[in-house]
Formats: structure tokens, C-alpha cells, sequence
């Protein structure tokens, strides 16, 4: 199909290569030309193209074009590789340059030149194809005007090249366009370019855009800034709007045309004029089809371009006004605004029949690609539903707010309370209220919670080209990650599957086919849920062997998988689901699938489902020889008993209980030691075809934190078929019990396995409390505050450090060597007030005890400690704002909280105590609070809870009486009430069950509330559990807060080195920054870092986190620190633009002109340049990761399999597979592999530091730390083998602390390993 508009003549070609030649030598201003003279409208015109090599570039748009190309088979890219400048496009804005030809300018006098920058590419086909029609009217009905047109797409601004020839196309541009101008970085290059040239401009004409950008609008006296000044209606609506937002920008804007006659008479007559043409022409853009844009060109050129004066006689048509919202099909003979008037149409179809139950989807659809005729990708969604006997709904809204649309069209017109649709698809991949710029997502969500049924996102393709996105690593483009995947999610939206690609030239959207086969099986699925009996519905419970070692079948974070899969099995029974024999116990449910409780993987222990044959695997199974390379032909060496591939578990009716396969690692050590990533072996795959093609389940549920499906190789985020996740998963709708403190993987799992993620509790937090010598040593600490003065005081002191010195704890206080009675009484306080201090520490220190068992409330005990620690921390981000608990106890004796943490650190024994006593007043006062609410058996009661609630202020609150005997009987009462009011909202959180009802509603096919994962203590809003969880959005940290908490680390960790290094400043940290601790505190150690080498981050005009100040030296007041960033995998994944941020922070750091013993990053960026051969600003590259779709370096799992020989064996994994870097200046080339410049960075590191955030994971839980930590590493690289200091902040309290790495172990140590409360609870 030849795009609209070309003209198709070889006598077009030769005129426009003619032409195209000419201009290039052509004069400034007047151009001659055969049949008489053409002017110029602007001075200093020049309309030549780029010329490369000194071959001038032909204007693609008038030569045609390839049919409908297949994605898969013909590549469209422009010259050179998708990523050869190393950004994220390498399109050429000269295929959308229009320059009229000689024949076309016969009889005219003027050319009018067009510039115009888009977010997306759907304006491109129709508005080449307006001025084509345009160019090919003749000297009278074009009144003497020619176009000359040229389109950039916002992102390829990034390219020098594009963006130096874009100011040159502005300079000698009559009209300026600029629409949906949302990124910062990239906005600001857009008004560096415009702003110059503003008043030279004719017109210059700004759509839905940042402020900034909006400013630059002008129309004759019509301007942004006039109109936010003046007292009319308009004024006032454009300040709502500004507080507003822009989801419903471009609605309201249209509404407010309709009303201009009573708008206008408020505005002197020219500037009611202009703001007029304001009005019209963003009317006649969101009416986008060519018809309505050929008129608005005519429209801006008579008004506003002088030399278009011909034009006076040319009658132009009013806009053709399409629906604001409404129902469009690619058959209908019109859009619907009424949904009964749709489905009579549908309903009398002839093409079409349906089952009377046939599963109804809801589309919804962005207008522009409607009204543009840039609609083939929905038609062929619509094809391919209606193909597989799905009924199909496609609405549309003129702004971006489709609540509305969402209520009007997809309930039940005979009964508004019930849902028409089964499944609701969006595909337009933003948010589901709000465009690119701000959203609102309670609304979304309170709409969504009414509907009721899954909503899935998917997306087209905006900032890369069809092969640009193939050839990609990263897959999706991090902007559109950013705008359309992370924002969705906080709406609900599930599965992120790209489901349309784009036309490098034709700037056309196309379906990707066997994208869109994978988005609707999928929705037909579940929908198929809502339909579906549910005796008849086949559930399949996978559980997971990770680590693949002796009794790790069926485990996962915090949780008690087998006691909780058992009640799942006897919630299903209740609710109609066949069950099968149940066993008695969770113990025999465990060991009927297990056989042995002590079951090693892929061993006789395990009871084996199925046997698959190999000719079976491989019909079933279409992706069964990719394998082949990794792991020979089928069967393999895995799963498999030498003839069939085996499936492990044991069905229970419709329930199939199934172990899924290990990564496969175990079976091959060298493969681990030498691979970039890993792949799925012929075990793996046969497991997922039986789940789907065999026992042909309904539905998938992963059961705990976490598996190996959803880190499989493929691409970050926006998989194709040939992504091991994507081709594993198939069309199973995907459940998953993941642990809601840890989003980040959560979100992996969301993204790269298209999972329903349903947060479960982790187990309360519990004080670690002292036992046996701690215990003791606490009691002659109490002694000697008793009897300190009398003649025992000496020989108590001597007993303090006697048994301090037996509990081992000499290494982390300092004792004197002398007897007591050699030191003065002071100097004995600071002992036992140091000794004091670090007891407190360890009974204070919060560890999970037990696991959790899904849908199980905790006890009245489990609840004090977690809510002593929620009241902790002062909450200003709330309203109303709230102060801690242990502020206001301090204030109540006239002290300062922070004064007494500093004092308190120090060892002095006086505010030891008193903290001491705060901390016992907060637990007396919230365990007094908490029993009011117990039932019998000790657990919280809901219903005690809601009464507590009702009855506060009948009777003194009972923390009231618990300060009673205390020295904080005075404490504020206003404030207390407040914290105690936000404890009981907390309290009901805890206790509400909504992790079993959660699993129920989506088997039932219905929406599953969204929530933040993370930290309970931190965010409350976690709670309560059973939410899909979703992380944040990535633009919005570091925050304020986070900035500030980074601050106080980062200087005490300097000062701590300082202490342990004579003084002298470390010159490189290396740091490793981890996902989900991110998002538990909202960027803290990404701020760390900008602090570090002295760098604020700071926020754009619509408060997104991407742009960076220096702070002066002298503000900063000590050098900048180099640093090594080590970003997990996970890390990787979910906050590329952060790393895009940190790269350039880092940059920015190395090339301020300072010296050398005050800019450490310059210093050793010059030494490393010189050394590598290499530019100062290539040298200070030092944010580093695995390749794309590779997670850690393995060598915690080199460790736990014993498959190394020594050291430098594990040294060289680490490099190998860590040592891919991020650049900013080519973001789109993925992780580039750096090893020079990361060892050579290396070397240079004098402290490794790590963070720990939240009490329930620390460093002897989990071997991340250990596998991420490169101390060993560096000493090894260093020149001197010196080993550099190893630190770790613990922030899970208010009061941060900067530990080693060898005080943090014995903490855990004392705290947990050797703790017999903690090995009890477990």
C-alpha cells in the first residue's frame, strides 16, 4: 500500500533530485525559477537537506515506499546498525522532509516553511500527506503558497547530528509545532533552539507540553504567558489546568472551543482573534486527520506568514469534528458515542457470529492513531480477538483521561452496577487517567475496582523503530518504560507486551502478529476465568527448589509454603474447586509431592507427575531446538530419567501441585563459571508445556519469593516470542505469591513473566531480646547504675569488662586494659555506658521470627514490635503530619531526639539511659494500646480493633496510663493522639486477610487491587497484604527525604573512614546499589552516590528526578569522593534512567576543572585516560552491572557447588560477568562490556560499602551481599595488595549507623545465628 499523499512519478523524482541539487547553491532569499519568481517568506530561507558525503539526501516522502512490509523479514532501518550512535533510534528526520517540487511551485510565490517536533510518530503519515495535497493544489486554490515541511520525533534530538540540523531548520523556519513535549532533557533542547528565534517566527505553535515549553507559544498578540496573567476565563482555566495536571488537558481544551463566543468577549478583539486561531488550531490538530491538518497549515500561513497573502481569497474549511470518546470498529460505519447503539450494529453483523457466551475484551485506544488514520495495529488486535470468537468493545477519549470512557462504555447497559466486558486491554500504554506528564491514580484505580475484571496494558512501539526494538538487549526503550510500563502498574495494569512496531519511514504504526496472537490468548484467558465453572477450573501450584540443595524443595522467603499451600487447597475446596483426597495434615500434603522431607531436586525422592516423550516434548514444545545449542538434543541430562523428560508433583483433582525445575546450573559447574547468562534447559521447558499444553491448567500460580522462570535470558523489559520467559509462560494467566517486602524482584517477575503479583506479610519483626552472658552483663550493667557510687561501683566495672571481654565483645568497644580503679569515674561511666550501648543495640535489633503462613493474622506479641517501630519514625509526608513516638517522649523532658542518638553513640551513660527509657516508654506504651485489641487465643481481633477505634475518648487511652509512672507523663497529648489514631489505621491494616481473597478474586477473573511493595515499617501503605504489587515510579526518586537520610550516611561514613585511616580521606567507595532497597527508601543510596562526588540531584518542572546541580567545593567542604557503582541486575532493570543519571553525575564530577587532592573522580579519571588511551569523560565510566538479561556474578553459587579452585578463579567471575558498563552519551547501546576501565577503577578503591535497610534481611540471610561484595576483588587489583575497609550502613532505624563489615556480622551473629529465639522461631 503506497503511503497517502506520495506522488508516484519518476518525473517527481528527477524534479524533487533537481531541485534538491539547486537549493543547495541557491541564494538566501529570492530563488529563480523558469516560470517566474519564488520568494521566500522568512529572510535567510534555506531549505537544503542534509547532505552526507556530499551526496544530497532525495526526500524519501515523494519516492514510494515498500508495501506493508513484515517486520520479520525486511529491515527498515536507515543507514547503519539500530544503535550505531549508540542511542536509542538511529531514525533520520529527513524522511519526513517535504520539499515542493519546481512543477508543484508553478504559478506560486511563496514558500512556507513548517517545523515541527512530536513525541510520537502517528502526526508524520497525515501530515505529509496534508501537505502533499497541499503542494499539489494549484497557483489559485493554494493562494500562490508552497509547504515546506520537516518533522523531528523528540528523541531523535538526542543524535549531534539531527539536532544541529534541527536549529538550522528553526532558523530559517516561518512556523514552529511542538506537541507532547514531555522529557526535560530533551524539552530543554527544544526551547535552546526555538527561544532564539521566537520573535523571528511567524507562528510558532505548542500543544499539551512542559511549561517551559508552552511558553514559547505565539500567534500574533497570543501568548501562554498573557494568557496566564490575564483576569479572563481563560486565564483561570489554564491555572486549573497547571494545578490539575495534563490528563485531561487536551479534553478540557476542546470543551473550552466549544464555549469560545462566551470565552472571547473577556479579550480585546486581535487578542480574542488570536487566542482564537489558538483554539481552532488545536482543534484542527486533535482532529489529526489530513483533511483537518491541511486546513489548520492554511489557517496559521493566511494569518500569520505576511508574504502569504494570496491566501485572503482561499475559503478554508472549519475543523471536521470527530467524537471526543467514544466506540470505533475497523468495520463500523461510524464511531459510537452510545454503547446500545453499538451493539445493535455488532449484534445484526454479517461477517461475524458469536457463541451466545463468547468473552467480551474491552480496547481501549488512543483517538490520535484514530483521527490520523494510523489505526492498522488496532485493527488487526480487533481481527485477531474477534478470529478466536472474543466479542470486542474499542473505545476511545480526545484526552487521556479514559475513566469516563471506561464507565460510559464497558458496563452493562441494562444494569450499570455489572461489567459488559470479561477483560479490559489497553493500547495505548499510558497511565489509565493522565497522559505523559502527571496521572492520578486513585481515580484510576477506584474506576478499575468498580469494573472488575483483569486489566492488561500493552504497548506500541513509540521511541524505536520494529528493528531497532529486535535488535535491542534492553528491549523497551527506558523512557517508555518509565511513562508506559512503571505507571500503568500503579494502576493495576498487568503484562507489558508490545503489541505494534513502527515504520522507520513512513513513521506508520504496524501489527506485530505473532505479538498481538500472545496479548489476545492471554486476554481470552482470562477472561475465561470470569466464564468458566469453577469445578471445572485447573489450577496449577508451582513451588520452587532454590537454592538447588538438600531440602529446599518447596521453600521461598519468609513463608511456610507448604502450610499455606494447604490452606489454598482447603480455601479452593470451600469456594467449589475439586480438591481431590486432600491429606490430613500440610505435613502429608507435603511429603505425598515430596516422598522425603529432605528431598534433594531432580532426585528419586521427588514423586514424578509425568513422563514426557521426547517426540512428545518436541511436538508440544516449538521452542524445544533453540535449546539444543546450550544443552544438546532433548532429553538431556536434567529432569529426566535417560529416555523421558520427567515432571515433577502430584495432582489433587484440578489442582496439580508442581516443583518447578532448577536453573540447572548444579549439573555443570564450568558453564557457571565461564557464562555471560544462562538459558533454560530441556527439564525446565518440558515443565511449562506440561503445566500448559498437557494438564491444561487455567491458571499458574507461583507460590513464594521466588523462582527462575521470571529471570531467564531475554530481552530487560518488552519481550518477543524468541524470550525465554515469554515462550515459557505461553498464554497462562500467571499468579504469584511474592513477599511484599521485595518489589523490585516483584516487578521483575510483573514485567518479564507477566505475573499477577499478590503481596504476602513477611513474619512480624520481634526484638532479638538478650540470653545467656548478654544477659548477665546486662544485669551487672544495672548493678552498677545502682551502686556506682558506693565501694562495689570499682568491682562492678571490673566484672563489666571482665565479662564483656567473655562475650567477645571487646572487639567492638573499647576496654581499658588497666583495673578500674586506675581510671576516674567518668572515664568508668563511658565504658559501661559503651558496653550499655552496644547491649541495646543488640535486644533492640528487630529479626523475623517464624514464617508466615498465607492468610494467618499475627499475634498481639508479632504486632507490638513491628508497631513500636512504625511509631518511631516522624512522618512529615502525612496529613495530618506526625511526629515519632521517641520526638515527643524527648521533647517532654525538654530534650532533643537527635542530640540523645549523638550522646547516646558516644557512650555517654546518662542519655544511653535515657534513650533506653524512651524506647521502654514507646513498647509499654503501644503493648498496652495493642491489648486492648486481643482475642483469646492472643491474636489481633479485627472487630476489637474497629471498637478501640469507636470508643477512643470514652475512657483514658491506654497509653496514657502506661506513661503514668514515667518521667514522660507530660508528653503532648494532641501529638500522641495523632501518632496512636495512624497506629490503629496501622493495626487494621496488619490484620485484615486479604491474601487468600486476593487468589480467589483473580481465579474468578476479577481486578486485583494494586499497592506499593516494600518495607511495612517505613511505608504502611504496604498494608495490608494480598495487593499486586507494584514498585514506584522510577522518575520520582531520589526524593527530598532520601536526600537527606543519604546526607547524614554519607558523612558519618566518611568520618568513620577518616577515624580508621589517620585522618586521610578515602579516595574511591565502591558501592552496590540494590532494586528493592530503592524503592523501601525511596533512592537513599542513589543519592549516597551523587553526594559522594558532590552532585545534588533535583527535580524538573513537573517534579521528575533528572536533572543534577554541582555543589561547589567550598559548599561541600571536603573533596569529591570517586566512586565504583555495582548495580545489581534487578537494579539494572527496573531504573535505567537513574543510571542514566548517576553516569552523568559522575561526568559532570570529572571534568570540573579542580584540583586533583579536591576532585578525586577528575584525578583518577586523568591517570586511567592516560593509561587506557581513552577520553577523560570514557575513563570516568563508573556505573557497572551483568550484560542485559544476566543476573549476579555467580559466585555465591561457585561457592555453595564447591566448582572453584582458588580465589583468583572466583576473582575472574566476578570481572567477567559485572563488568558491563552504562553510558549516558549511548544510552540505547545497553551494557557495554568495560574491563579495562572497571579493573582499572578497582584499583583504586579504599572502602567498600554496602546498605541494609530493613531488619527482616541482613548479610548472613542471603549470599547477595556476599556475591556482590568486590572487596576481595580489589585487594586483589590493588598495586600495594592492600585490602580496602569494608562498611555497612544499617538505616532500619531512625538512628542510621555506619558498621563495619566485621561488626555487622557479629551483630547478626549475636542477634540471630546464636540467638535461641531466633533458631526457636525458625
Amino acid at each position: 500500500m503506497v503511503g497517502a499523499g506520495r506522488v508516484n512519478s519518476t518525473r517527481a523524482v528527477k524534479n524533487a533530485l533537481a531541485s534538491a541539487v539547486e537549493r543547495a547553491g541557491r541564494s538566501r532569499h529570492v530563488r529563480a525559477l523558469n516560470n517566474g519568481a519564488l520568494v521566500g517568506a522568512r529572510r535567510g530561507h534555506s531549505s537544503c537537506g542534509r547532505q552526507q558525503g556530499g551526496a544530497v539526501r532525495v526526500n524519501a516522502s515523494v519516492v514510494d515506499a515498500p508495501r506493508s512490509p513484515s517486520p520479520s523479514r525486511v529491515d527498515l532501518r536507515d543507514d547503519g546498525s539500530p544503535t550505531s550512535n549508540g542511542l536509542f533510534t538511529n531514525t533520520n528526520p529527513e524522511v519526513r522532509r517535504i520539499v515542493p517540487t519546481e512543477e508543484q511551485m508553478k504559478g506560486k510565490t511563496t514558500v512556507v516553511k513548517v517545523v515541527y517536533v512530536v513525541l510520537e510518530a502517528q502526526y508524520q503519515a497525515s501530515l505529509s500527506e496534508a501537505v502533499n495535497k497541499l503542494n499539489n493544489r494549484d497557483a489559485k486554490t493554494s493562494g500562490g503558497v508552497g509547504i515546506e515541511i520537516v518533522g523531528y520525533l523528540l528523541e531523535e534530538l538526542r543524535d549531534a547530528d539531527n539536532y544541529a540540523q534541527f536549529k538550522q531548520d528553526v532558523e530559517t523556519a516561518n512556523v514552529f509545532i511542538g506537541s507532547l513535549i514531555f522529557i526535560e532533557e530533551l524539552a530543554e533542547k527544544v526551547i535552546e533552539a526555538v527561544q532564539p528565534q521566537r520573535e523571528k517566527l511567524d507562528a510558532c505553535l505548542v500543544f499539551p507540553s512542559m511549561p517551559a515549553v508552552m511558553r514559547l507559544n505565539k500567534l500574533g498578540s497570543f501568548s501562554m504567558a498573557q494568557l496566564g496573567q490575564s483576569k479572563s476565563v481563560i486565564s483561570s482555566f489554564m491555572k486549573k489546568k497547571k494545578k490539575q495536571g495534563s490528563g485531561g488537558f487536551e479534553e478540557a481544551m476542546l470543551k473550552l472551543v466549544r464555549t469560545l463566543p462566551s470565552v472571547l468577549k473577556y479579550l480585546p478583539s486581535d487578542k480574542a482573534q488570536d487566542a482564537r486561531n489558538f483554539m481552532l488550531s488545536l482543534q484542527y490538530w486533535l482532529g489529526g486527520s489530513a483533511e483537518n491538518l491541511e486546513n489548520f497549515l492554511l489557517t496559521i500561513a493566511k494569518a500569520y506568514v505576511p508574504e502569504a497573502s494570496k491566501l485572503e481569497s482561499v475559503l478554508i474549511a472549519e475543523p471536521v469534528v470527530f467524537p471526543d470518546a467514544g466506540i470505533w470498529h475497523p468495520m463500523a460505519p461510524a464511531m459510537y458515542e452510545d454503547l446500545k447503539e453499538y451493539l445493535n450494529w455488532y449484534d445484526t453483523r454479517k461477517d461475524m457470529k458469536f457463541e451466545k457466551d463468547a468473552p467480551v475484551v474491552g480496547l481501549v485506544l488512543q483517538r490520535t492513531h484514530l483521527v490520523t488514520g494510523d489505526e492498522a495495529h488496532y485493527a488487526a488486535t480487533v481481527m485477531d480477538l474477534e478470529a478466536r470468537g472474543a466479542k470486542v468493545i474499542p473505545i476511545f477519549a480526545g484526552g487521556l483521561d479514559f475513566s469516563g470512557p471506561v464507565k460510559k462504555f464497558f458496563f452493562d447497559p441494562l444494569n450499570k452496577d455489572r461489567s459488559y466486558v470479561d477483560t479490559v486491554v489497553s493500547l495505548t500504554g499510558f497511565a489509565l487517567v493522565g497522559g505523559p506528564a502527571r496521572q492520578d491514580h486513585p481515580k484510576a484505580i477506584e474506576t478499575l475496582k468498580t469494573l472488575n475484571v483483569p486489566y492488561m496494558v500493552s504497548l506500541p512501539l513509540v521511541f524505536q523503530t520494529t528493528e531497532e526494538w529486535s535488535d535491542s538487549s534492553l528491549g523497551l526503550h527506558p523512557v517508555q518504560v518509565a511513562l508506559q510500563v512503571a505507571l500503568p502498574e500503579l494502576d493495576g495494569g498487568l503484562e507489558p507486551i508490545i503489541f505494534s512496531g513502527r515504520d522507520s519511514r513512513t513513521g506508520k504504526s504496524h501489527a506485530l502478529h505473532d505479538r498481538i496472537e500472545s496479548v489476545c490468548n492471554r486476554a481470552i484467558k482470562w477472561s475465561e476465568l470470569r466464564k468458566k465453572q469453577v469445578r471445572d477450573k485447573k489450577v496449577c501450584i508451582t513451588v520452587f527448589s532454590f537454592p538447588p540443595d538438600k531440602g529446599n524443595v518447596g521453600t521461598a522467603a519468609y513463608l511456610n509454603v507448604f502450610g499455606s499451600i494447604y490452606k489454598v487447597l482447603k480455601g479452593l475446596k470451600e469456594d467449589g474447586y475439586d480438591v481431590g483426597e486432600l491429606p490430613e495434615t500440610d505435613k502429608e500434603l507435603m511429603e505425598s509431592v515430596l516422598n522425603d522431607t529432605e528431598a534433594r531436586y531432580n532426585s528419586e525422592d521427588l514423586n514424578v507427575a509425568y513422563k514426557m516423550s521426547v517426540p512428545e516434548y518436541q511436538k508440544l514444545c516449538l521452542y524445544s531446538e533453540a535449546l539444543e545449542e546450550n544443552w544438546g538434543p532433548a532429553p538431556g541430562t536434567l529432569n529426566t530419567n535417560g529416555e523421558e523428560l520427567l515432571v515433577f508433583g502430584k495432582e489433587f483433582g484440578n489442582v496439580f501441585i508442581g516443583v518447578q525445575p532448577t536453573f540447572g546450573y548444579e549439573g555443570d559447574p564450568m558453564r557457571l563459571l565461564f557464562s555471560k547468562s544462562a538459558s533454560p534447559h530441556h527439564g525446565f521447558a518440558a515443565y511449562y508445556t506440561y503445566v500448559e499444553h498437557i494438564f491444561k491448567a487455567d491458571a499458574v500460580l507461583h507460590f513464594g519469593t521466588h523462582g527462575s522462570l521470571e529471570f531467564m535470558p531475554g530481552k530487560q523489559v518488552g519481550m518477543s516470542d524468541s524470550c525465554y520467559p515469554d515462550s515459557l509462560i505461553g498464554s497462562i494467566p500467571n499468579l504469584y505469591y511474592y513477599a511484599a517486602n521485595n518489589p523490585s524482584e516483584a516487578t521483575i517477575a510483573k514485567r518479564r513473566s507477566y505475573a499477577n503479583t499478590m503481596s504476602y506479610l513477611t513474619p512480624p519483626a520481634e526484638n532479638a531480646g538478650l540470653y545467656k552472658g548478654l544477659k548477665e552483663l546486662s544485669e551487672l550493667v544495672a548493678s552498677y547504675q545502682g551502686l556506682k557510687s558506693s565501694n562495689r561501683g570499682i568491682a562492678i566495672v571490673n566484672s563489666i569488662i571482665d565479662k564483656a571481654i567473655q562475650c567477645n565483645l571487646d572487639r567492638d568497644v573499647n576496654l581499658p586494659e588497666v583495673d578500674a580503679k586506675d581510671i576516674t569515674e567518668d572515664e568508668r561511666d563511658i565504658v559501661v555506658g559503651s558496653v550499655y550501648k552496644k547491649l541495646i543495640e543488640i535486644e533492640s535489633r528487630l529479626l523475623p521470627c517464624g514464617l508466615h503462613v498465607i492468610g494467618c493474622p499475627p499475634s498481639a506479641e508479632e504486632a507490638v514490635a513491628t508497631l513500636v517501630n512504625i511509631a518511631s519514625i516522624d512522618r512529615p509526608e502525612v496529613e495530618p503530619p506526625i511526629l515519632g513516638l521517641p520526638t515527643i517522649l524527648a521533647r517532654s523532658v525538654n530534650r532533643d531526639i537527635e542530640d540523645i542518638y549523638r550522646n547516646s553513640d558516644k557512650g555517654i551513660l546518662d542519655d544511653v539511659n535515657l534513650l533506653q527509657d524512651i524506647t521502654m516508654a514507646c513498647r509499654a506504651a503501644v503493648g498496652e494500646f495493642v491489648n486492648e485489641s486481643v482475642a483469646k487465643d492472643g491474636r489481633i481481633d479485627v472487630t476489637f480493633v474497629d471498637i478501640l477505634g469507636k470508643l477512643s475518648g470514652a475512657k483514658e487511652d491506654p497509653w496514657v496510663e502506661a506513661l503514668k509512672s514515667t518521667a514522660f507523663k507530660n508528653a503532648n497529648k494532641e501529638e500522641m493522639e495523632k501518632v496512636f489514631n495512624y497506629l490503629n489505621f496501622c493495626l487494621q491494616q496488619v490484620v485484615k486477610d486479604a491474601e487468600l481473597d486476593s487468589l480467589m478474586k483473580a481465579l474468578r477473573g476479577e481486578y486485583v487491587e494494586p499497592g506499593p511493595g516494600g518495607d511495612p515499617i517505613r511505608n504502611p501503605d504496604v498494608l495490608p497484604t494480598g495487593k499486586n504489587i507494584h514498585a514506584l515510579d522510577p522518575q520520582a526518586i531520589p526524593t527530598s527525604a532520601a536526600v537527606q537520610s543519604a546526607a547524614v550516611v554519607v558523612e558519618r561514613l566518611i568520618e568513620r573512614q577518616k577515624l580508621d585511616n589517620n585522618g586521610a580521606y578515602p579516595e574511591t567507595i565502591a558501592l552496590v546499589l540494590w532494586g528493592t532497597d530503592n524503592i523501601k527508601t525511596y533512592g537513599e543510596s542513589l543519592a549516597q552516590v551523587m553526594l559522594m562526588v558532590g552532585v545534588r540531584p533535583a527535580p524538573d518542572a513537573l517534579g521528575r528526578v533528572n536533572k543534577l546541580e554541582l555543589i561547589p567545593l567550598e559548599e561541600l567542604g571536603r573533596p569529591r569522593i570517586d566512586v565504583v557503582v555495582n548495580c545489581s541486575g534487578v537494579f539494572r532493570d527496573l531504573f535505567v534512567n537513574q543510571m542514566n543519571l548517576l553516569d552523568r553525575a559522575i561526568k559532570l564530577a570529572a571534568e570540573q576543572d579542580e584540583p586533583s587532592e579536591m576532585n578525586f573522580v577528575r584525578k583518577h579519571a586523568l591517570e586511567q585516560a592516560e593509561e587506557l588511551g581513552v577520553s577523560v569523560r570514557q575513563a570516568a565510566t563508573r556505573i557497572f552491572s551483568n550484560a542485559s538479561g544476566s543476573y549476579s556474578s555467580n559466585v555465591n553459587l561457585a561457592v555453595e557447588n564447591s566448582s572453584w579452585n582458588d580465589e583468583a578463579q572466583l576473582q575472574d567471575m566476578y570481572l567477567s560477568r559485572k563488568s558491563f558498563a552504562f553510558d549516558s552519551d549511548t544510552p540505547g547501546a545497553g551494557m557495554a562490556e568495560s574491563k579495562d576501565i572497571f579493573a582499572s577503577a578497582l584499583k583504586t578503591v579504599d572502602v567498600t560499602f554496602q546498605n541494609l535497610d530493613s531488619s527482616e534481611i541482613s548479610l548472613t540471610d542471603v549470599s547477595h551481599y556476599f556475591d556482590s561484595d568486590p572487596t576481595n576483588l580489589v585487594q586483589g587489583l590493588r598495586e600495594d595488595g592492600k585490602k580496602p575497609a569494608s562498611f555497612i550502613a544499617d538505616t532500619t532505624t531512625a538512628n542510621a549507623q555506619v558498621r563495619t563489615l566485621s561488626e555487622t556480622v557479629r551483630l547478626d551473629a549475636r542477634t540471630k545465628l546464636l540467638n535461641p529465639k531466633w533458631y526457636e522461631g525458625m
